[in-house]
């Protein structure tokens, strides 16, 4: 089996290492496209308007200058001579759940590899603060991707249909099947002041509330398991289709 790794931490990330090290648990043909910097919260963007400048680390280990999309891209397209049977994005450090799916370039690496027609995984580690400082705790996932992989690699999964794997910052009890959850938006802004005196400012999140539903992979976190979510490229909301269409003067819609 080929397995494409890729991230949005950058190549040099712990999580991309803990990453390799779970997939040669599952095969000795794995490939390494990641970009260069770090590229979190770019979601699925493409670089259309600058070249994409690849860099060989080496055997089978590529940096890019590009987005984690770029990556997947380059990886199917041009570095690798067959397409890889499996994609797996991550681990990214910190959770991907509820509507940070939607920012995040971890999830975008799956997305990805589902849309250039291979499965793929995304993969995060949550993460605690102690003293002010962020511990990873990589030992959690690494310990229980590589059975939870084996069983849902050979999951009969619908086209445009990926798996998105969240794992918490302690031993887990277990793992469940979740759905996407929901976080209150708490991005802030903060306005800053540069040595000239002209404003800058950074992106931040807040304190965020959520509502901790049991099923979704927020609650699942928070009680300390494995959360898998089935996530899909098909965007469209069927429950509203046939009210828009009405809307619209035309007959019921499927």
């Amino acid at each position: 089996m080929r397995i494409l790794l890729t991230n949005d931490d950058g190549i040099h990330a712990e999580g991309l290492a803990a990453l390799e090290r779970i997939a040669r648990t599952l095969s000795d043909d794995v490939w390494i496209v990641a970009p260069e910097t770090d590229q979190s919260g770019l979601a699925h963007s493409l670089s259309l308007s600058e070249p994409l400048r690849l860099r060989k680390i080496s055997d089978k280990h590529f940096a890019l200058r590009g987005t984690p999309t770029d990556c997947v891209i380059m990886g199917i397209r041009q570095v690798m001579d067959i397409k890889p049977d499996l994609v797996l994005s991550g681990v990214n450090s910190g959770s991907n759940v509820a509507d940070d799916v939607t920012y995040s370039g971890t999830i975008a690496g799956a997305i990805e590899g589902t849309m250039q027609g291979v499965r793929s995984f995304a993969l995060s580690q949550a993460y605690l603060y102690e003293d002010g400082a962020r511990i990873v705790p990589w030992e959690v996932c690494e310990t229980h991707a590589p059975a939870l992989l084996e069983k849902l690699m050979v999951l009969d999964l619908p086209e445009g249909t990926f798996l998105n794997l969240n794992f918490p910052n302690c031993r887990p009890d277990g793992a469940e099947v979740t759905m996407q959850g929901k976080l209150a938006f708490n991005l802030q802004v903060d306005a800053r002041s540069d040595g000239r005196g002209f404003p800058y400012y950074w992106l931040k999140f807040g304190e965020r509330a959520g509502a901790f539903v049991e099923g979704t992979d927020i609650h699942a976190l928070k009680h300390n398991k494995i959360s898998v979510t089935p996530l899909k490229l098909d965007l469209t909301d069927y429950s509203v289709t046939d009210r828009v269409a009405r809307a619209l003067g035309y007959g019921a819609q499927v």
